[in-house]
């Protein structure tokens, strides 16, 4: 299948960053395609988690950091003056390494983002609990206690409520920082079949040290080392058949 410019929800272009002084990424360049997953790989420290928060402006959060080149969001420029960066947290939503409920209840977590947004009608906000947690499969273990605690739910039903909750405010893109990291393997093997369906309907990015989820559940698959896209890809070409001797040595775990 011949890809396009069209087929590209955020183009990332030959950018730079900074926090303070010390630079975190250098020229990096990659495009992110329209209903598909991109895996980030690399070692830690590489820069993967930087790229990814800065696709949605999370890094602002970060005193000194800076950016230069061009990340483009539909035609838009991210990182314009202009730009209204809740609008883009809004369309590009971000699930954490650590799930991170609020301390509230399962129906107030999903309706929380919503009712920022204006949302007020009851009857309209439990349609899109209920949708959200579909979504996010896990309706079915929590619809008769969405009253109840988030904080009492397991540990992967909190990442899927996460999601649920990132889900309410209906974004184009869902970037994921090591959502199964601190999850165990049946729990994974549940947020890597979400994020496989979720591909039908979003777009997915994630942050991932486990190079057989990348190579599970990805259609590209970016390899960053020292702040610097080594190669990028579709996950076939990287896991079998690398262009760059460097990626080779960390897929075949020579590395290091």
């Amino acid at each position: 299948m011949v890809t396009t410019e069209s087929d590209n929800v955020i183009e990332i272009s030959n950018v730079n960053l900074w926090y303070g002084d010390k630079q975190a990424l250098f020229d990096v360049s990659m495009p992110v395609r329209r209903n598909r997953i991109t895996a980030l790989i690399g070692p830690s420290g590489c820069g993967k988690s930087t790229l990814l928060r800065s696709m949605n402006r999370m890094n602002d959060l970060v005193d000194g950091c800076r950016l230069e080149g061009r990340m483009l969001f539909g035609g838009t420029d991210i990182y314009s003056p202009n730009t209204d960066v809740n609008g883009i947290r809004t369309r590009i939503g971000m699930i954490f390494q650590k799930p991170n409920p609020f301390p509230m209840s399962i129906r107030d977590n999903v309706s929380y983002g919503p009712r920022i947004h204006g949302v007020e009608d009851r009857e309209e906000l439990d349609e899109i609990v209920e949708r959200s947690l579909v979504r996010s499969a896990l309706w079915d273990e929590v619809h008769d206690r969405l009253d109840k605690s988030a904080l009492a739910l397991s540990g992967g039903q909190q990442q899927r409520l996460c999601i649920a909750r990132a889900l309410a405010v209906s974004p184009e893109v869902i970037l994921m920082d090591e959502p199964t990291s601190a999850l165990d393997p049946m729990a994974t093997s549940k947020i890597e079949d979400l994020a496989c369906e979720l591909e039908k309907d979003y777009t997915v990015v994630i942050v991932t040290h486990n190079m057989q989820q990348a190579s599970r559940i990805s259609d590209y698959t970016g390899f960053m080392y020292l702040g610097k896209m080594a190669e990028f890809g579709r996950t076939e070409g990287i896991f079998n058949k690398p262009k760059e001797e460097l990626t080779e040595r960390y897929i075949t775990g020579r590395f290091g």
